[in-house]
């Protein structure tokens, strides 16, 4: 009998392989790839889900890690993050996206998903972070401008002021995030909610707020 997920995984292997012939270009490929990852998530969250139980809101965000010890010019580690809200919990759903293997969030693709009851939530704390990754990147352009001045007459002022406007987004405008703090789980695992300015995430937050009594 096939289930939800068992389409879902069919589809999203059928786009991959598509998209590996040059059948569908990226522009196409990407939101449909998109699409049928959250129904997956969904539908697996949807499948754990206790009897009239049901989704209120949901949100989700795709995370880029690129180490210091690797090369810039490698694909970086991805992971995606999807939080659904429900009247009863809030689930959390995470998966590495790796270059080359469809997100089929299986056994093998590392998928991950937990979930905490409102009544376990005690706190809503906002985390404010440097971006220093455009800030490295900011520098490593103005000290590119700097060293080859000589030689960069048009591109180097480019650069610099580039440089310039990296260093300055990464430190004037820090990375922010909302860590659920949850009673009786490990104080360095909390589930941050990050993207605030979407409106998906405003909405989740809301209902985790009501649900929980926090603020």
């Amino acid at each position: 009998m096939t289930t939800d997920l068992d389409r879902l995984r069919g589809e999203i292997r059928s786009l991959a392989e598509k998209h590996a012939r040059g059948d569908i270009r990226d522009k196409e490929f990407e939101p449909a790839l998109a699409e049928r990852t959250v129904g997956l998530y969904r539908a697996l969250v949807q499948r754990r889900l206790d009897q009239g139980e049901s989704i209120l809101a949901e949100h989700h965000v795709v995370f880029s890690h690129t180490r210091l010890t690797e090369s810039m010019l490698r694909e970086p580690e991805q992971t995606a993050v999807s939080f659904f809200a429900t009247d009863k919990r809030l689930w959390r759903v995470r998966s590495p996206l790796r270059a080359g293997l469809p997100p089929l969030a299986d056994d093998t693709g590392g998928a991950r998903l937990d979930s905490t009851s409102y009544d376990r939530i005690e706190s809503l704390e906002t985390r404010r972070r440097v971006r220093s990754g455009e800030v490295g990147v900011g520098l490593g352009l103005i000290a590119v401008a700097a060293a080859f001045q000589n030689w960069l007459s048009v591109t180097g002022p480019l650069l610099m002021l580039l440089g310039t406007l990296g260093v300055l987004h990464g430190l004037l405008l820090p990375t922010r995030w909302i860590e659920v703090r949850i009673r009786g789980a490990p104080p360095e695992e909390p589930m941050a909610v990050y993207a605030l300015r979407k409106k998906s995430g405003r909405r989740l937050l809301k209902v985790v707020r009501e649900k929980a009594r926090v603020r």
